[in-house]
């Protein structure tokens, strides 16, 4: 276990800085909306765009690995996002700061998929729950962090240093994966699904700004167009993966019911979860009045709930099944948002605070829990090839979660104040901001459905056989 560390080390502290910046910009998007004189509507293209980078070059990093060897990758990935993160302090508009967070998602979107599947390959598979877990834990550190040193910089620095504050740390990061990361030899990459690599993004990109405008208006022109062209590209994409010998993502595996089921779920949960998280401090700042830093303080009680189950899951998981933790998860995470959809002006912040808790609980419960149960469930020739696919699909229906939930935020919030007669316009603000938590909810709940069909399989099903070592096997595909 202890020769774990050194390289465990360096994949955490590459992932914590990519994993650092979801959160910074949700926290200071009200400051963003007024300095850059926009909308909320329009500047979530801002976090929209940056996922989707991320899952465009997600499917890339297994032939990139195979061509010039992960850990080149895993570094030069890194340096990319650091340099996007310096550019991203100096943009004087709305339109450069969506094109470098587009520029620092194209860098970061290769470190998670690599660091994951190459801790799952040097993990002895009878502890995977556990690595997974402690993993886990410095991870789920770097959301609340991200929060509260946003809240901090924007409210008493500037919003710039939300960015540059990556810099140092991509620095360090570089420098303990050159000391500490193993060099995984690089092998001959497949050939490149150009057309795939094409289409993909087209389609993921389109979706996600039909269903953005939809979220205004699901009849209006923007959304039909991004919702036919989006559809059309993504069919073409399916067929196209389907037939290609090696293709950028592996959707053969969907053959397995047991995988399609839990990637289903995962999305389900994914999208209840990350469009939530958006929520929180955009009503923490706009209705209930608390200050940037205040909010990013606030938020932590929903990291400590995550680290502290997230670490119990993953103890679980290798004595029990996948089914129970994830079913208490959902649960934890319907409960908190169907009691955030009653929200009310006078609600305490101790109240708050504690449902904060119980929906980071249920995350921490829920989400290693899930990656690892696919990565056990998929067919063990795919296992390498599984880790892209997971990660591009998710960051994909996080894309899709926040153009959606804050389309309809904006828009609800409209209508809710043109009919609202009350003598507190701020009372109607948050009641729309309650029915957009309960359409989260919804989510959540459709999720525990899903939970309750969990194929009961041990964690360590496959630890007995032999598994590929990591030299010999890209480390996505």
């Amino acid at each position: 276990m202890k020769k774990l560390v050194p390289p465990l080390l360096a994949i955490i502290l590459g992932m914590f800085m990519v994993i650092l910046d979801t959160t910074v910009v949700n926290v200071a998007l009200p400051t963003l909306v007024k300095d850059f004189g926009t909308t909320l509507h329009a500047l979530q293209w801002a976090v929209t765009g940056y996922t989707l980078a991320l899952s465009a070059v997600i499917p890339l990093a297994g032939w990139m690995s195979d061509k010039f060897g992960s850990k080149r990758v895993f570094i030069a990935s890194i340096a990319l996002f650091t340099a996007g993160s310096a550019l991203c302090a100096f943009a004087g508009s709305p339109e450069q700061l969506v094109v470098f967070r587009v520029l620092q998602g194209l860098g970061g979107g290769m470190v998670a998929p690599i660091g994951m599947a190459m801790v799952f390959q040097i993990a002895p598979p009878e502890r995977r729950g556990t690595i997974m877990g402690t993993l886990g834990v410095p991870i789920l550190m770097a959301p609340p962090l991200g929060a509260v040193l946003s809240g901090y910089f924007v409210e008493y620095v500037s919003w710039p240093w939300i960015f540059l504050i990556n810099v140092p740390i991509g620095i360090v990061a570089i420098l303990v994966a050159l000391r500490f990361l193993p060099s995984f030899a690089a092998g001959k990459p497949p050939a490149l699904d150009m057309l795939g690599m094409i289409l993909g993004p087209i389609a993921f990109a389109m979706l996600a700004y039909g269903v953005s405008e939809g979220g205004n208006d699901w009849g209006s022109a923007g959304a039909l167009t991004g919702l036919v062209v989006g559809g059309i590209a993504l069919l073409l994409f399916i067929t196209v993966e389907l037939r290609h010998r090696q293709p950028l993502l592996e959707l053969r595996v969907f053959r397995s019911f047991a995988f399609t089921h839990g990637i289903i779920l995962s999305w389900v949960l994914f999208a209840a979860l990350f469009g939530s998280i958006l929520l929180f401090p955009l009503m923490l700042q706009q209705v209930k009045g608390y200050s940037p830093f205040e909010s990013g303080l606030i938020l932590v009680s929903q990291a400590l709930g995550s680290m502290l189950f997230m670490s119990i899951g993953g103890r679980l998981f290798d004595r029990i099944s996948a089914r129970p933790i994830v079913i208490v998860g959902t649960i934890f995470i319907s409960s908190a948002l169907l009691i955030m959809s009653t929200i009310t002006l006078d609600r305490p912040l101790w109240a708050i605070m504690l449902n904060l808790f119980l929906f980071g609980s249920g995350m921490g419960l829920s989400m290693m829990t899930m990656n690892t149960y696919l990565l056990n469930i998929a067919p063990r020739h795919l296992v390498g090839r599984v880790t892209p696919l997971t990660n591009s699909a998710q960051q994909v229906i996080v894309s899709f979660a926040v153009a959606g939930l804050t389309g309809y935020l904006s828009n609800h919030s409209e209508h809710v104040l043109k009919v609202y007669k009350g003598p507190n316009p701020l009372e109607a603000a948050i009641g729309a901001y309650g029915d957009t938590f309960l359409l989260t909810a919804s989510l959540a709940l459709v999720g525990f459905l899903l939970s309750l069909f969990i194929r009961r399989a041990k964690p360590a099903a496959q630890a007995n056989e032999p598994g590929p070592s990591v030299e010999n096997v890209p480390v996505s595909h």
